[in-house]
């Protein structure tokens, strides 16, 4: 198998151990609220304690990369991450179960942290957009199966055997990681703390991209946590298997995120960042809407845009300091799993004051604010990416 097919190949399959295991919790909020009699904000901590957990992670992984590798960095990283997964339906107690989440959360830190740094350095930097896009499909295709195979197995038999069969997809899934994934030609090397710091005073514009996945990646989960207990409720009183099936929207997700090469070569980066963020915007007050197919029109909406902001931001962020690339690879990820941890926990405790309105209102307003930050501080010109 050559490399390149290697590394293709074994970035899906991490990106399927990753992202599954990260969101495993995700299509079974209500059943958690429900089993262990807490409300919607604490249900949604399994998810925001592993998101809080991983962007802590970032930078010490971006850490032990420079010292021992990327390759063997996220190969730690995968095992770990299965080991925990199979611990998690065992929980005896919530609080166990959020303790398993939090060092699943740590453990997971090095694929979101060094995959783009490691794609930007193995490909042409010309390339790092569509490559990086491709990175991000995969990681929604691993968002897609956890969710529905946590949300169907855990929807008809319970949350311990959605978890488990969760578990069992990202063990294998981190076992063709491990076997697949291509070395470094570069040789690791400790990076001096001062570096990253000096490349962050010297080139602020990166910071346009951190923010950008800080707000859109809050508004992202806010929306993915809470359509369920929606819908589950009246007037809709969907069974929690057929919620799960709305996760299928992650394939536009795919697609958007796949598609960002041709999209920058037609249009610009500039124009389809801001473009992005806007219609992940609209999409949120259109999920306001009654009926339950506008509400699947709004949430294709809000995927398409955020995948294709998200695939656009971070190998924008990764090519911006070349000297420091790791380091400031893992700062995009630590701020977009910071959004997803904070905002997320913020937008539940917003949904249990207001209902679905205030939410949605507010992963509009994140979105609409990421772009025009986007149309203020990004780069217009191509020669700046």
């Amino acid at each position: 198998m050559q490399a390149s097919t290697r590394l293709t190949v074994a970035l899906l399959a991490g990106g399927v151990a990753t992202f599954s295991e990260l969101y495993t919790t995700q299509a079974l909020l209500p059943d958690l609220a429900d089993s262990w009699q807490v409300g919607e904000s604490a249900a949604a901590l399994t998810v925001s304690v592993a998101t809080g957990a991983l962007a802590l992670s970032v930078l010490p992984w971006a850490a032990v990369a420079d010292r021992i590798g990327r390759a063997r960095a996220m190969r730690l990283s995968a095992v770990v991450t299965a080991v925990v997964g199979l611990l998690l339906p065992l929980a005896p107690t919530f609080g166990t179960l959020l303790v398993l989440r939090g060092i699943s959360g740590l453990a997971l830190g090095a694929l979101p942290a060094l995959a783009i740094a490691h794609v930007v350095e193995l490909d042409r930097a010309g390339r790092a957009a569509a490559v990086g896009g491709i990175y991000v499909a995969g990681t929604t295709i691993g968002g897609l199966v956890g969710r529905l195979v946590s949300g169907t197995v855990g929807g008809t038999f319970g949350w311990r055997w959605g978890t488990a069969a969760t578990g069992v997809v990202v063990a294998v899934a981190a076992i063709v990681f491990v076997v697949l994934l291509p070395g470094s030609a570069v040789r690791p090397t400790a990076r001096t703390p001062g570096r990253i710091r000096l490349a962050l005073r010297s080139d602020r514009v990166v910071w346009v991209f951190y923010l950008q996945g800080f707000l859109l990646m809050g508004g992202f989960v806010t929306m993915y946590n809470l359509l369920a207990f929606r819908l589950v409720a009246p007037p809709y009183l969907l069974s929690p298997t057929v919620v799960s099936l709305l996760f299928v929207a992650y394939l536009v997700g795919t697609v958007g995120s796949s598609a960002v090469g041709r999209l920058v070569g037609r249009w610009g980066r500039h124009t389809v960042l801001i473009t992005a963020g806007s219609g992940m915007s609209v999409g949120a007050l259109v999920t306001l809407a009654g009926p339950l197919w506008l509400i699947v029109v709004g949430l294709v909406l809000v995927t398409f845009g955020f995948f294709v902001a998200h695939a656009l931001a971070a190998s924008w962020a990764g090519e911006r300091i070349p000297q420091a690339r790791s380091q400031a690879t893992a700062l995009y990820s630590l701020g977009y799993y910071a959004g997803s941890s904070l905002i997320g926990y913020l937008g539940a405790a917003v949904y249990v004051r207001t209902g679905w309105w205030g939410a949605a209102v507010l992963v509009a307003a994140l979105a609409a604010l990421a772009a025009t930050v986007a149309a203020v501080g990004a780069p217009r010109r191509p020669a700046a990416a």
